[in-house]
């Protein structure tokens, strides 16, 4: 039953990490118009919380140090309830712009202390953190998919449907007391994580998160605005968000699973950056945009939990699974968040999404060099054993 209930409890946070992101890129173009906001302003209500998930992911190692992680995991996603619910009450673009870095600063912390409360709870058992990446994907799903039935129940009001996801923080914060209250009666100690970086391969991973977060948060916040200026409708263009959203909930189970038991990251990762390249390929020659998505929906829902599992599987301890999920997500958002602001300044530059696009692209391609460079722990360890036979 405790299994069960842990189990639980890392879904309901893992929902939390991206909703309030995602919820933006459907009424993107009704907040543009109703705060008088441009493309790089509206571009910094993705690469900011982006950026701060960067930024602050070495901070939840300090905190994991004074307080514990599941301590550490309520006030983050307090943090995430607080500034989502707070989006109801927003009337200026500089409040929308402020709950965007509240909300980065607890998915900052709360990301790698996740990582870490597998390892302690589920050591042995690294197939759990496909519930971690399904439930991102899915809170990601939900948020693009029902932003615009909340906006048309509520009067046309994107702050009020922006706000409502404020009540997936508050089951979050519920869950954990229950935890919060049993560790207090075990006081367990556990061993303080060090900021140093010991192993240098955590700049190669570095370099690969930021590139696959640059290309997800830029898809994100402009694959909407950008269908539409094909054509479409709002409500057509959420069907996009909710197809890119929705096809990753089956690819981000069951990739992973599959490079557990063959132990074939790199081709995986490949594979998946492939089906990125052809949607940008797809959408830079104006074909079915519903294709094109299908195509980056499958690479996106690959990359993401591949990346996750990396710091679990390379670690020995929780201390260190929570310290190289931190270092990596540093590095990696906070590279990332430059993608979608450097989508929306091109965009601005040339008015057009075409040279924006081939950025994107060329950033896959610059993330497909550094993913041939990677190599699986196992392979390492396996070339140190040949060198010292040799």
């Amino acid at each position: 039953m405790r299994v069960i209930y842990l189990i639980l409890v890392i879904f309901v946070l893992s929902l939390n990490l991206r909703p309030s992101i995602t919820s933006l890129g459907p009424v993107l173009d009704l907040i543009q118009i109703d705060l008088e906001m441009n493309s790089v302003t509206a571009s910094l209500l993705t690469s900011l919380p982006v950026f701060c998930m960067g930024l602050f992911a070495l901070f939840s190692i300090q905190m994991n140090n004074r307080l514990g992680i599941e301590k550490s995991l309520l006030i983050a996603i307090v943090l995430i309830f607080i500034a989502t619910l707070y989006r109801g009450f927003v009337s200026e673009s500089w409040q929308l712009i402020i709950t965007a870095l509240i909300s980065g600063v607890g998915i900052g912390i709360a990301g790698p202390l996740i990582s870490g409360f597998i390892k302690k709870h589920f050591p042995q058992n690294l197939s759990v953190t496909s519930v971690y990446s399904v439930a991102m994907v899915i809170g990601a799903s939900i948020a693009a998919s029902f932003t615009i039935p909340l906006l048309n129940r509520f009067n046309e009001s994107w702050q009020i449907a922006l706000s409502s996801w404020s009540i997936l923080a508050l089951l979050g914060a519920l869950l954990l007391l229950p935890i919060l209250i049993t560790e207090k009666i075990k006081d367990t100690k556990t061993k303080n994580i060090s900021l140093k970086i010991t192993n240098q391969r955590v700049y190669l991973f570095m370099a690969f998160f930021g590139c696959m977060a640059a290309i997800f948060y830029s898809i994100t916040a402009w694959l909407a605005p950008f269908v539409q200026s094909m054509g479409m409708n709002q409500a057509q263009s959420g069907f996009i968000l909710t197809l890119f959203t929705a096809i990753q909930i089956p690819v981000s189970f069951f990739i992973p699973l599959i490079v557990v038991k063959t132990g074939n990251r790199k081709l995986w990762l490949l594979i998946c950056s492939i089906s990125e390249l052809i949607g940008i390929l797809l959408l830079l020659g104006y074909y079915s945009p519903w294709i094109a998505t299908i195509f980056l929906g499958i690479g996106a829902g690959g990359l993401f939990p591949l990346a996750l599992v990396i710091p679990i599987e390379e670690a020995n301890t929780i201390e260190e699974a929570t310290s190289w999920s931190a270092h990596m997500q540093f590095g990696g958002f906070t590279l990332g968040a430059l993608g979608p602001l450097l989508f929306g300044y091109t965009l601005d530059v040339f008015h057009s999404y075409v040279p924006a696009l081939v950025i994107v692209l060329a950033i896959i391609c610059m993330m497909m060099m550094i993913i041939l460079k990677m190599e699986n722990k196992s392979n390492e360890e396996n070339k140190s054993l040949v060198k010292v036979e040799g």
